[in-house]
């Protein structure tokens, strides 16, 4: 087994091998993961929108669960943009990277007080809660492949 690195070291490693990423030519993602991310997220939204459509949830309610859900949305993006600028140099505020993580937990969280306080039937609370959850994931692979496709653009022009 080897030892434990400090963290100072783990921070090492990780800045050279940005830098390396940045310097090399980056790696355009596969057709197929593209393709997968999209329909994932087509799939996801456009079944939490159908769930909401036919729930017998006052107006109000159904403006509430899809708020939630552009929110949780727009914000998953914007971890992932801030992530990826502090590994690639860029410079994102601390402000900015620490609301982005914080409007992603509080979208969860409001879907989860919602779905909590819900007059549904469980199985209709957790058809809600994995489309969301799906939407998300499949929001940050699509914005992480835009941005590998854009990259990987600009390095081969």
């Amino acid at each position: 087994m080897e030892p434990l690195k400090s963290n100072e070291s783990n921070n090492n490693s990780e800045s050279k091998n940005a830098r390396f990423n940045n310097g090399g030519s980056p790696l355009k993602p596969s057709a197929a993961f593209v393709g997968a991310s999209w329909m994932t997220l087509i799939i996801g939204m456009t079944a939490y929108c159908i769930g909401l459509y036919n729930s017998a949830m006052a107006y109000n309610e159904k403006g509430y669960y899809f708020t939630i859900l552009l929110f949780g949305l727009f914000s998953v993006i914007s971890v992932q943009k801030s992530v990826r600028d502090r590994l690639e140099g860029i410079p994102v505020t601390d402000l900015y990277y620490s609301i982005s993580w914080f409007s992603t937990i509080a979208s969860i969280v409001l879907l989860i007080i919602g779905l909590w306080n819900a007059d549904l039937l469980l199985s209709e609370k957790g058809f809600f809660g994995m489309s969301f959850v799906l939407g998300l994931f499949s929001a940050l692979a699509v914005q992480k492949n835009t941005r590998d496709l854009k990259q990987f653009e600009s390095t081969t022009i």
